[in-house]
């Protein structure tokens, strides 16, 4: 008799199918985000792999949780090239979904232009310092990706569009080796 209570094994279960996105009818696709592979946890929600650029150094990878809040784009153990590669990606979301019992959430709603708008304005005033201003790279944005749910030309526009009304906050600043533009968080004003 003990030896049938150990011979049982559960029932395997089955992962639920993606859901479309009623719009385009495909599974969900973020704008400005590249999803490169997708895991699922103990209780089936999602953990994406996901890019938003192809770097000048390369192609870095984030990973996100659709159950818990758990996100990453960097590796905490290295002292050099923290951000994750398409591979050390892959193995930190596998491990986050063996351990992950999180139910799966809803699918982040696509705010809307003002919504995202204030969310940036707001990143740019928080980064400011006292001291001196402040280098802000578009990557620094990848753990929200998801939620702002905008490519990177758009998100570039609307910092020039705030450099331009608020030259007080973001000034811009052409790179003299390319043609990148770079974005300063301007410096706190002493009281």
């Amino acid at each position: 008799m003990a030896l049938t209570l150990f011979a049982r094994r559960p029932e395997p279960v089955e992962a639920p199918a993606l859901e479309p996105w009623p719009e385009i009818g495909e599974t969900w696709k973020p704008e400005g985000v590249t999803i490169a592979q997708r895991y699922h946890n103990q209780a089936h929600a999602v953990v994406l792999v996901y890019t938003t650029d192809d770097g000048p150094y390369g192609t870095y990878y984030s990973i996100a949780c659709l159950g818990c809040h758990y996100a990453t784009r960097e590796n905490g153990e290295r002292t050099y090239s923290t951000r994750y590669s398409l591979a050390d990606a892959a193995k930190v979301a596998n491990e986050h979904a063996t351990t992950c019992r999180a139910l799966p959430r809803d699918i982040p709603a696509r705010p809307d232009d003002d919504t995202v708008r204030e969310r940036l304005h707001a990143w740019v005033r928080g980064a400011r310092h006292r001291d001196k201003d402040v280098q802000l790279w578009l990557s620094y944005l990848d753990l929200i990706r998801l939620t702002v749910q905008r490519t990177n030309d758009w998100i570039e526009a609307e910092l020039q569009q705030l450099a331009a009304d608020q030259p007080e906050v973001l000034r811009t600043e052409r790179s003299e080796y390319s043609d990148q533009v770079c974005y300063y968080a301007r410096q706190l004003p002493e009281n």
